[in-house]
């Protein structure tokens, strides 16, 4: 989840480097590597990867023979490098680390139209091998699929692995696919659509209280699939923010500890909590318990604008982890399941840390980690570091 979106002005960064790696692997090599030691480091079962690899290249389909010398077969933004896959790790105190996968399916095509047919087709094979229903995405079709479509990507598809080897599937899609001024309009009719209505004034007057030039939102989730409670998700990017305001948006989820949230800020941030480049995302999630309120709340912290390398993205993660009480030794192994260089070597393959709240469920801090298929962004002078540093 990069929100360096190529058709906005933060793109690829500056300064980026080859991937180290210089011989012709291709894009389904590199990240089946890193999926099979991901499961290692996350304590599955042997190496837990064999049906989710399945899935994962599947998903990709052609762009996985794609080699990575060719460079990336879109300018996807799920990586800052265009990579369209990423990993992350989810952690729960007392509870194994689960291992998520996030594919962009249509990353291959050339317009966001055939973008969106590709993905569709893909999560309906999907669904079809796995056997669930799609019916929650066909619903909002029209809000999210029409015959000419503006945005920034048409659809993700994430895979939650869980020790039980049961798999939790979830799609992303984009609320301005019709348009930027029609995202507020198109999210309020998907949540009528199911049953969460009467949640949309306490958004809308909550969460986008400055406006959509600084709270945009950027995507839906659905979750497809084996869930316990099935989650409607709605991410704002909240522009040129500070920590200070996640206390207002965590106050939305009855019970909600909203300090926590502003302190998990800080720490991942650093100094200040000030985030005027890269924006605090926020993370809303609608359940059938109660559809007037969220039943949890995410702060997706981007913690490689903060970070003058990823030596130091590793010890904030460790930091928070060890705070609330979690395995953070999971991370090391993690590193070297994502890479052979050196954490001071490089900034943003780290790229997230965040919490999420919930009403029913312990906090739960999760690490996103990119491929680095295509580019290492080098590490920056510590006194070039964001506002938070």
């Amino acid at each position: 989840m990069a929100l360096s979106n190529p058709r906005h002005p933060d793109s690829l960064p500056r300064g980026t480097t080859s991937a180290e790696d210089p011989t012709p692997v291709t894009l389904g090599e590199q990240v089946r590597g890193q999926l099979r030691r991901m499961c290692g480091a996350a304590g599955f079962a042997g190496d837990g990867s064999g049906l989710p690899l399945s899935d994962l290249l599947d998903l990709l389909g052609p762009a996985a023979g794609r080699p990575l010398g060719a460079g990336p077969p879109s300018p996807s933004f799920v990586c800052d490098d265009h990579s369209p896959v990423e990993f992350s790790l989810a952690f729960t105190a007392g509870s194994p680390v689960a291992l998520r996968l996030l594919v962009e399916p249509g990353c291959a095509a050339d317009t966001l139209e055939e973008n969106a047919r590709v993905g569709r087709q893909a999560v309906e094979a999907l669904a079809a091998r796995r056997d669930f229903s799609t019916e929650p995405l066909r619903r909002v079709e029209d809000l999210f699929f029409p015959p000419v479509m503006q945005g920034s990507f048409a659809l993700w598809c994430a895979m939650d692995l869980r020790h039980d080897l049961t798999t939790g599937v979830k799609v992303y899609v984009d609320p301005q696919a019709l348009g930027r001024e029609q995202s507020l309009q198109v999210t309020e009719e998907a949540l009528g659509r199911f049953g969460f209505g009467r949640a949309w004034p306490a958004l809308r007057e909550r969460v986008l209280r400055r406006g959509p030039g600084r709270d945009e939102i950027r995507f839906l989730a659905l979750d497809l699939g084996r869930w316990h409670t099935p989650r409607v998700k709605v991410y704002v990017a909240h522009h040129d923010s500070t920590a200070t305001l996640m206390h207002t948006v965590s106050r939305l989820v009855p019970g909600a500890p909203a300090e926590q949230a502003v302190e998990f800020c800080r720490a991942v941030g650093g100094g200040t909590g000030r985030f005027a480049h890269r924006p605090l995302v926020s993370c809303l999630a609608y359940t059938g318990r109660d559809t007037t309120h969220p039943s949890g709340c995410t702060v997706h912290v981007p913690v490689r604008d903060h970070v003058p390398h990823d030596g130091i993205a590793l010890a904030r993660a460790h930091g928070v982890l060890r705070h609330h009480g979690m395995d953070s030794g999971v991370i090391d192994a993690a590193w070297s399941a994502m890479t052979s260089r050196q954490p001071r070597d490089g900034v943003g393959l780290i790229a997230y840390v965040s919490l999420v709240q919930s009403t029913w469920q312990p906090p739960r801090v999760n690490v996103y980690f990119a491929p680095e298929a295509y580019a290492v962004r080098p590490p920056r002078a510590a006194d070039r570091t964001e506002e938070g540093e």
